[in-house]
């Protein structure tokens, strides 16, 4: 089966633990049966190959996750990457359009399109499998889905209202998020929870594809994606269906896109460095700096806490944040890459303090700054430095300076932990070119 996995969106709902760097899906939160956490795209990619050792999976992302996602799930994961955000429709075309032709996938194919950031357990991954059984089985609807059991009247959801039933066949029309009126009507008509969970055959999108938009191959796609109309594939495709068959899914299923919905999925009240005083009630705290958080007398409150600030709510408003977060602006101050991560320590004038984390066996880009000096000091482990071709071994305690105009990086044999002074008049995150090097 391939199966594309959609991972987009920015993360200001979720702030200060996510950001446009770092969207939800990549909040490492779920606890595993070890007792380490995972994020939500670890767990979903985690599932879907455990279930299906088959299973050809191609991540469709922006480009500012592409460092994010080879962090997390590695450097051979399969990526389409969109060249800027167009809702969900344009990237299911431009990550079908690129299996087809860059990736030789033939028209006879099956896809399966799943969301990256549902709350789900191991029957969810049997039921994947069911849908795939169910598509190759069906001949009267083009599209299989899977409906989840409503457990209220949810307004931020897609319903699918049953049509017919023929023999082990449920039909239905999907219809777009419904006020909560018309969602307890269409629960009281049967309907379920459109889960974002699509299966249809190559031969099906890639003529839905061209009735939609004028393009001739992947390359043409990719050119005029960003004139393209952003729009979700519920409104573009699967509304305008009259026939859609589905598999109901009983089992544990939610959208993890708020802090009250985030936390109900938690396993203990606190992470990281809290403490949550017995005379609080239905109280979650999120901690990622190194000074403790402390709660008390507080009811049906969630508190999370990283460099890019601190955020209290009362559980029921926190789904409402997104325009107070937005009236805030403030550079990045933490952010996974392929090679490992980096955190903003401090900022004053003309200077900025980051804690960079490179991972066993990882590099930094070969590059070098025309307007900044920097500092290296190296707090753990080993590794190589590279300046201007010169190689330099390093340990703890070690320091290395290089000047504005130095090209520089680091190749870290274990895993190396650094602090980065920078140093100069106009520090900036486009003062930064690349170049090759061969190690």
């Amino acid at each position: 089966m391939n199966v594309i996995l959609l991972s987009g969106g920015s993360g200001k709902r979720l702030w200060p633990l996510s950001n446009d760097n770092r969207s939800k899906q990549f909040i490492k939160i779920l606890k595993r049966e070890d007792g380490t956490v995972e994020s939500m795209v670890q767990r979903m990619y985690r599932g879907i190959v455990s279930a299906d050792k088959d299973a050809d999976v191609t991540v469709a992302t922006s480009r500012a996750q592409v460092a994010a996602l080879h962090s997390q799930i590695g450097e051979n994961i399969t990526l389409s990457v969109e060249p800027c955000r167009r809702d969900t429709f344009p990237a299911i075309v431009l990550a079908a359009v690129f299996l087809h032709e860059i990736k030789h996938v033939d028209e006879d194919q099956l896809l399966m399109v799943c969301p990256v950031d549902p709350y789900v357990e191991d029957d969810y991954f049997e039921a994947l499998k069911n849908l795939e059984k169910l598509a190759l089985s069906e001949n009267d609807a083009d599209i299989c889905v899977i409906g989840a059991k409503p457990t209220y009247p949810a307004e931020k959801y897609g319903y699918i209202l049953p049509k017919e039933k023929n023999a082990d066949r449920f039909y239905g029309v999907c219809y777009e998020k419904p006020s909560e009126e018309k969602a307890k009507e269409y629960i009281a008509q049967g309907a379920l929870w459109n889960a974002g969970v699509f299966v249809f055959k190559m031969s099906y999108i890639l003529r839905r594809a061209h009735e939609k938009i004028e393009f001739t191959d992947y390359e043409d796609l990719y050119e005029k994606y960003e004139s393209l109309n952003a729009i979700s594939f519920d409104k573009e495709i699967l509304e305008t269906e009259e026939k859609v068959c589905v598999l109901e899914f009983s089992g544990p299923w939610k959208d993890l896109g708020t802090w009250n919905t985030l936390t109900e999925a938690m396993d203990d009240s606190a992470t990281g460095k809290a403490v949550v005083d017995s005379s609080c009630e239905n109280v979650n705290v999120l901690n990622e700096l190194d000074v403790p958080v402390v709660c008390m007398g507080l009811k049906n409150v969630v508190v999370a806490a990283s460099a890019e600030g601190v955020f209290v709510s009362d559980k029921e408003a926190s789904s409402h944040n997104k325009p107070v977060v937005d009236k805030i602006d403030q550079q990045v101050m933490f952010a996974d890459k392929s090679w490992g991560s980096f955190r903003v320590l401090d900022v004053g004038p003309g200077s900025m303090t980051n804690k960079i984390t490179v991972l066993a066996g990882r590099s930094m880009n070969y590059h070098s700054h025309a307007h900044r000096d920097e500092i290296w000091s190296i707090v753990s482990g080993r590794g190589t430095v590279i300046v201007d071709g010169m190689k330099q071994p390093v340990s703890t305690g070690d320091v290395v300076t290089m000047a504005a105009g130095c090209r520089h990086t680091v190749v870290a044999e274990t895993e190396l932990c650094l602090i980065e002074v920078q140093i100069g008049d106009a520090i900036s995150v486009h003062d930064k070119t690349k170049y090759k090097l061969d190690i």
